[in-house]
């Protein structure tokens, strides 16, 4: 688990992180989202014990960074935007170099490497020189490293940068699994991504925290209410009548009849209601099929774009 609490860094007169405070939990992503110049960056470094604060704490796992440094840094692994490569070594020499920093037991890194590699793709290139390696590679690379040592805690600053799609999907899938054992901060730019893998995010902006949420309250909080599209197959008078009666549900409004007999609902919801299984089991029940069911909420990308242009 991560506390930051007060976090403020000055750089001269410039105040790059203005009272910044969040907590990570055991087992969660993070999204750690802010436009450029917000301190996202310099956050990170400060969490991660390569920048001191000028004021504030940061303790990992209950161990303060700055009183003490080397139990709170055992426990994360940390990919920088940049990732520290170095171009006249092979990957596999690499790791080995980043195993001796970390202590891991000699006994046991040709086993620890290999899982590594073979987790982020990067098996059939250990031999190969860093230097020669694809952007794409090199960002997988700089994954493995902030992977040796297995620790609790991972704090990915944009880890898709450079990748192709396939890749991206794959650090994704990776992101979601490696989870299940680890607490992770990702940053990135491609909110879809954040989207996709976040269980909640922190928003700055000004070096200030604007919004610390899941991305289902942010979005409704923005909207006034929660709202889904449902596309279907049925007497439209008799489905809203049906739908209405299910708790949760506030209003049921068309939105589009089709010449084929298919309807757009909008179904309006209370706050806090989650009737997607209900909605199912009724329509299917009366032999309604249901053709397309979403959200109507902004996405991410307009709730981030709501909070930081004020």
């Amino acid at each position: 688990m991560i506390e930051i609490k007060n976090l403020v860094k000055h750089y001269g007169d410039k105040k790059a992180v203005n009272d910044i405070s969040f907590t990570v939990k055991d087992n969660e992503i993070l999204g750690f989202l802010g436009p450029n110049g917000a301190g996202k960056t310099t956050t990170m470094n400060i969490i991660t014990g390569y920048l001191s604060s000028t004021s504030g704490t940061v303790k990992i796992n209950g161990h303060d960074i700055l009183e003490e440094p080397a139990l709170a840094k055992k426990d994360i692994g940390y990919l920088p935007e940049q990732p520290p490569l170095y171009n006249d070594m092979t990957v596999e020499e690499y790791l080995k170099f980043i195993c001796d920093l970390k202590q891991v037991p000699k006994k046991d890194r040709k086993e620890h490497i290999d899982t590594i590699t073979d987790m982020v793709g990067i098996s059939a290139v250990t031999g190969r020189l860093i230097g020669n390696l694809s952007k794409g590679y090199k960002q997988r690379v700089g994954l493995a490293q902030a992977l040796v040592g297995d620790p609790p805690i991972l704090i990915l600053d944009e880890p898709t940068v450079g990748l192709d799609p396939n890749q991206i999907i794959g650090i994704r899938k990776l992101i979601k699994n490696l989870s299940k054992n680890h607490s992770i901060i990702v940053s990135s730019h491609i909110l879809s991504e954040i989207q996709e893998i976040a269980d909640r995010v922190v928003i700055i902006n000004h070096g200030k925290v604007a919004a610390v949420d899941t991305i289902m309250d942010l979005s409704q909080r923005l909207s006034g209410t929660s709202k889904i599209l449902m596309s279907f197959k049925g007497p439209a008078k008799d489905v809203a009548s049906r739908l209405k009666m299910i708790p949760g549900i506030a209003e049921v409004s068309i939105r589009n009849a089709g010449d084929i007999g298919e309807v757009e609902f909008v179904l309006a919801l209370k706050a806090g209601n989650e009737v997607r299984a209900n909605a199912f089991f009724m329509m299917a029940k009366s032999g309604w099929p249901i053709l397309e069911f979403r959200s109507l909420n902004p996405s991410l990308e307009e709730v981030f774009l709501s909070i930081t242009a004020g």
